[in-house]
């Protein structure tokens, strides 16, 4: 198994590398020509591919949803977060709801397509050794979300598990974007599996390990104290982890 690892790894990374470079001058253009939504539309484009490049690995990314969520309302999904290959499949699967990231200010520039679209996609950019800014950039966040009706995702462990286990969550962050949002919906999920194709390190990728976005009932912000609401989101995003 290892062995076919050493032989499939270089063509998906190739291929997943393309795909960037090739998406990063349309994105450009259709970012001049058809203003966001034409963006957009690309973005979401080049997240299907970078999604079914996976299938190079054998590892198919599955979404499990059997909720009703409303498309024209601010959303934030909250997801334990397990490698850089959740990313692609929650763009994509949730593209109705016009989800944005927040990432540190380092991605930022220097990778294509990725760093364009952060930087005008309508992410937050945060730098994580000057907490006054990071707050001041979370709260622009909010605002943008609430104004556009976008929806945003937040993976509050902070740093991705390496071995699938859960981290602590850290909430000060989705506290201010719910404050500023209080008419929102968060939907937890919980993704499983993506970890592994980190299994060995960096080199050889882990194959054949299907990926799973597991998706729980939308809860209202208002429905429950910000504490005790936090508490319960954890407690569902973590009930699902394989």
């Amino acid at each position: 198994m290892k062995i076919l690892s050493y032989i499939l790894s270089p063509i998906f990374a190739f291929v997943f590398f393309l795909i960037l470079v090739i998406f990063h001058p349309i994105q450009w253009l259709a970012l001049k020509i058809f203003g966001y939504q034409g963006h957009k539309n690309i973005v979401d484009i080049m997240n299907l591919f970078l999604t079914r490049s996976l299938l190079i690995l054998g590892v198919p990314v599955r979404k499990i949803n059997k909720q009703e969520i409303p498309k024209n309302r601010t959303i934030i999904f909250v997801s334990n977060h397990q490698s850089l290959f959740d990313i692609p499949p929650i763009i994509w699967y949730y593209r109705k709801h016009h989800a944005k990231f927040v990432s540190k200010k380092e991605l930022g520039k220097g990778i294509p397509s990725v760093s364009f679209n952060l930087r005008h996609g309508g992410a937050a950019l945060i730098d994580r050794k000057d907490g006054k800014s990071a707050l001041m950039e979370l709260g622009n966040f909010a605002k943008r979300l609430n104004k556009n009706t976008w929806s945003a995702v937040i993976f509050p462990e902070g740093t991705r598990s390496r071995d699938g286990r859960p981290k602590s969550f850290s909430t000060n962050g989705i506290k201010m974007i719910l404050k500023r949002n209080p008419e929102a919906l968060i939907v937890p999920l919980t993704i499983n599996n993506s970890w592994k194709v980190f299994k060995y390190g960096k080199f050889p990728l882990g194959l054949f390990s299907p990926i799973t976005i597991y998706t729980h009932p939308p809860v209202e912000v208002k429905s429950m104290e910000s504490a005790e609401l936090l508490e319960f989101v954890e407690e569902k995003v973590k009930s699902k982890i394989n």
